[in-house]
């Protein structure tokens, strides 16, 4: 078995197991067997029409045997003290990541941050003030443990969620009616800016 490291992931290479000696591909009128040395390419050009100009790689490819007896390649995971959990290839204890957009544990942002959290990152979230009592709610209430295990098998820890609405930048950008809308009552300071220039994000 030839192995070969890439990036903190090995590369292994097996010959495949396949129950069956004889397969059969089919592709429209044409018929391509395995342990056949030739192809009938008569019936491919007919079926696809191809033109002549292919009639060189025909004559080659026809002369040369087929072996669908191919190397499989797998990924194998490098255990190693000194590399990350994760599939990232960087180290990120001790630095704090700020993600926007985590409302729930579907979406690109909880993705985003499982990856950085199993990286060694500590992770803040900004979610969208309509969804943020939802989800601060599903979160304490242990809804989203399922999703928060990481591959060492800890749970992703989010140490703080910021009401953010990344529509607006300022609040001076807020329109009044999104000031007095309900849905946005008891937060403050969820505009880009002001969220960013948090004492804990910076």
């Amino acid at each position: 078995m030839a192995a070969t490291a890439a990036s903190g992931l090995q590369l292994a290479s097996a010959r495949p197991c396949i129950a069956s000696s004889h397969r059969v591909f089919k592709a429209g009128a044409a018929n391509l067997d395995v342990n056949s040395k030739a192809v009938s390419w008569t019936k491919l050009a007919s079926a696809c029409h191809l033109s002549q100009s292919l009639e060189p790689f025909r004559r080659s490819f026809a002369s040369s045997s087929v072996n669908f007896n191919k190397v499989v390649t797998k990924a194998m995971s490098e255990s190693s003290e000194n590399k990350p959990v994760s599939g990232l290839p960087i180290d990120l204890k001790g630095k704090r990541a700020f993600i926007a957009g985590v409302a729930d544990d579907n979406g690109y942002g909880w993705a985003i941050a499982k990856s950085l959290a199993a990286a060694g990152a500590e992770i803040l979230v900004g979610t969208w003030v309509p969804a943020l009592n939802i989800f601060e709610t599903s979160l304490r209430r242990g809804k989203f443990d399922e999703s928060r295990v990481l591959p060492d098998g800890s749970l992703m820890e989010i140490t703080k969620v910021y009401p953010l609405d990344a529509v607006f930048d300022n609040p001076d950008d807020v329109p009044e009616d999104i000031k007095t809308n309900k849905r946005y009552a008891g937060s403050a300071n969820w505009t880009v800016k002001v969220c960013i220039e948090t004492p804990s994000i910076i």
